[in-house]
């Protein structure tokens, strides 16, 4: 059979470059030894999920911690799925991370010399490589029709055989130059496929970054490397672009590593040399006893969508991610609580080799302690990010004050005082502790445990004395004062002796005025409270108060 005719008839593009011209155009990078060239390559479907920012940290940080390159490449051979926005929804969800690419699709850098960075417009590159295997006896078209592959799978299901494209079931693969012309001629569409030299009785070692070494056996799949409209699987494009962008490591999910053998064969037949692989484990969680991958349809937490519109702190993600993607990074990060995570000496070798388990309660925990360490202007900078995307027009008229609001942040989260505040959560939460603050989103609960004459006698008292001028000590001078009038102990001692000598304690006046300000039994130091809202306000809501 003459191979060069074959080639020219199915490939006839005349634009194509040879094969050296492409290792002129996408020459070695200039790196120190031992620096990573990785990437993130999703498909633009639009949904990114947790797994995506787990893998896209692993990318990073192997390439940050090494002096090397961490790159976007968009896998869109597929152009059915395609979802118009889904790059920039990518670069936007991870750069919320502080995840961020030094090159690639939609980035603007000046590094990006390795592009097209979207496969659909590297086609001619594909179409050269395919042509150069057809040449070499490497590929051949193949003719069979969707319902014949779908007769083939089901005979090979039936007989309890591997499903697939091989052996005597690649009915194309000796196909005669005469059939194959007749069928051209015919008009029939074809795919080209790879002509497998492997065979799965031989087995070997494959050195796995993340896993150690793992036996593999040869492929003997003819899987199709070109797809009838001319653009390539994954498979071919994927091993061209790693040669070509000058890939070092790919990071990706165990589910790959069933097609192991393939890649490992398309780039012997290619020529190029193999970057290294991790496979990472699968996000497990715990549901009902025993352990499960999470979905997309049974976990809301899989999408980062998620944390972003409950208002999680980006940085406690990330270092929860940290902690799943390296067991030694909790420890270090304990003895090193002022520096960056980025400082932590990250290792491929040390992710873990079984299902990470996800615990949201841990992340909670870390979310709470990130939170307790901001000042009130950098919360202030989070909870408005926040607001302004996910919050209601309520709440963005709020936060147009940034002095008050920053006033209540810094009580809140106790900023000032002996002790910091450790249990808000995130940003969901925390807009909503602020709420009885402003007077439209005021919603008390006046549950007093005291009798009506009690309770207007104790707010009517303190309002004739109120001074918004008073420090916690003259409040509290005042408020014991009214405590001795109304029947309670003004000293706690007093009523620990002779508890039924009094209506209450001085701690029960307290609440009295805590409830009628704020609406809560339990509320932050009352007098900053009062000073934060203002005389007028004070007084209004002591009046609003009162029992009727």
């Amino acid at each position: 059979m003459d191979l060069q005719k074959l080639a020219d008839t199915l490939i006839p593009d005349n634009d194509l470059l040879p094969l050296e011209r492409y290792e002129e155009l996408y020459p070695p990078r200039q790196l120190e030894k031992g620096a990573e060239v990785t990437r993130l390559a999703p498909s633009p479907t639009g949904f990114i999920h947790l797994g995506n920012l787990y893998s896209a940290l692993a990318d990073e940080r192997a390439a940050h911690t090494t002096g090397g390159i961490f790159y976007l490449r968009i896998e869109d051979t597929d152009e059915k799925r395609k979802v118009e926005g889904a790059v920039e929804s990518v670069i936007r969800s991870l750069r919320y991370f502080g995840v961020n690419f030094d090159e690639g699709a939609e980035i603007d850098s000046p590094l990006n010399k390795y592009g097209p960075y979207y496969q659909r417009r590297r086609a001619s590159v594909y179409r050269a490589f395919a042509k150069d295997l057809i040449r070499r006896g490497l590929a051949y078209p193949c003719f069979c029709t969707e319902e014949e592959l779908d007769k083939v799978r089901e005979e090979q299901t039936a007989n309890k055989l591997i499903t697939g494209y091989y052996g005597e079931f690649a009915k194309c693969r000796n196909l005669t130059e005469e059939q194959i012309y007749s069928n051209l001629e015919a008009g029939k569409p074809f795919v080209i496929r790879l002509k497998s030299q492997g065979d799965t009785a031989n087995k070997m070692t494959f050195r796995d970054r993340i896993k150690g070494d793992i036996t593999v056996t040869e492929n003997d799949q003819d899987v199709v490397i070109l797809k009838s409209d001319g653009i390539p699987t994954y498979h071919f494009a994927h091993a061209i672009d790693d040669h070509f962008m000058r890939t070092t490591l790919v990071i990706r999910g165990e589910e790959w590593l069933s097609s192991l053998p393939i890649h490992i064969e398309l780039f012997k037949v290619l020529g190029f040399s193999m970057p290294a692989y991790g496979h990472t484990c699968s996000l497990m969680k715990v549901d009902g006893g025993t352990k499960r991958k999470l979905s997309k349809r049974k976990d809301p937490e899989l999408s980062l969508d998620y944390y972003r519109k409950e208002g999680y702190y980006p940085l406690a993600v990330v270092k929860y991610l940290m902690t799943l993607l390296n067991s030694n990074f909790e420890e270090w990060s304990r003895k090193n609580p002022s520096l960056s995570y980025t400082q932590f000496p990250f290792s491929i070798s040390k992710m873990g080799r079984s299902g990470a388990l996800f615990d949201i309660e841990k992340l909670n925990d870390i979310s709470k302690n990130e939170l307790s360490l901001l000042s009130e202007k950098e919360m202030y900078d989070f909870l408005n990010g926040w607001v302004q995307e996910f919050g209601d027009e309520k709440d963005k008229a709020h936060f147009a004050d940034r002095n008050y609001v920053e006033r209540i942040l810094a009580l809140i989260m106790g900023i000032g005082g002996k002790k910091r505040r450790k249990d808000i959560e995130r940003a969901a939460t925390a807009v909503r502790m602020i709420d009885y603050f402003f007077d439209d989103a005021f919603v008390p609960d006046y549950s007093y445990r005291f009798d009506k004459d009690t309770v207007n006698e104790v707010i009517a008292a303190y309002s004739e004395v109120y001074d918004p001028a008073d420090d916690n000590q003259a409040w509290f001078a005042k408020v014991k004062q009214i405590a001795s009038g109304a029947g309670f102990a003004a000293e706690m001692s007093e009523y620990k002796a002779h508890p039924e000598n009094f209506k209450g304690s001085v701690a029960d006046v307290a609440e009295i005025l805590r409830i009628a300000v704020t609406g809560m039994p339990n509320s932050p130091d009352l007098c900053t409270i009062m000073n934060i809202l203002g005389r007028e306000r004070t007084l209004s809501r002591l009046a609003a108060a009162m029992i009727k």
